[in-house]
């Protein structure tokens, strides 16, 4: 069974939110910590995001908001990373929406190429953080199967997604053993694979060593 990695946007995903009542229901489930939640650093975000992947190798990533847009530069700046596949629910809308320009400028652009992983996009007709088509737009950018959740907001606490085990059905699809992963040479996912930070590579050969 494949590690849940669990990565939340900006500010966080506080209590009660989804995010964390998955924490509570997996035990193979794991919170990427960021050390400031509400001041996105890019750079800072996507090391936090692959010492993850590096301490639990093929995982499967659950990304809500900022996270899922997290995941998505992960994917392109580092498709040498083992991930096994990636829940992203309701990607933020970082070009133009007006609450997330300042707030997250380091994250646009979101990357637009075919990510190295199997995904699954989540996304809802009313989020005031996304517009559907543009989430739809996304999906295919990045070879996802997008998923539609109806009036659900940004699929948050304040849209009423605490409990949601929906999202554990959803992630168990990329687990299935009757999907056929899909591999992409790293020039169809944005060109050379990003260098890994040298305290990254470290981490990476102790990995599995005692």
């Amino acid at each position: 069974m494949a590690t849940r990695l669990i990565l939340p946007g900006l500010g966080g995903s506080g209590e009660g939110h989804w995010q964390h009542w998955w924490l509570g229901q997996d035990p193979d489930a794991h919170l990427i910590e960021q050390e400031d939640w509400d001041r996105p650093n890019l750079h800072a975000w996507l090391a936090r995001a692959a010492e993850g992947v590096l301490s639990y190798p093929g995982p499967l990533l659950i990304g809500h908001s900022l996270g899922a847009n997290l995941v998505a530069h992960l994917g392109a700046v580092y498709p040498q990373l083992n991930i096994r596949g990636a829940l992203l629910v309701a990607p933020a809308d970082v070009e133009t929406n007006p609450k997330l320009r300042e707030a997250a400028r380091g994250f646009a652009p979101t990357p637009r190429v075919r990510l190295p992983f199997p995904t699954i996009v989540v996304g809802s007709t009313n989020d005031p953080l996304m517009a559907t088509q543009r989430a739809m737009d996304l999906a295919k950018a990045w070879g996802s199967r997008f998923y539609h959740l109806g009036d659900a907001g940004h699929i948050n606490v304040a849209s009423g997604f605490g409990a949601w085990p929906g999202g554990l059905q959803l992630a168990a699809q990329l687990l299935s053993p009757l999907r056929t992963p899909r591999l992409y040479p790293v020039d169809a996912v944005g060109g050379r694979a990003g260098i890994l930070p040298p305290a990254l590579k470290a981490k990476r050969s102790t990995v599995g060593t005692s």
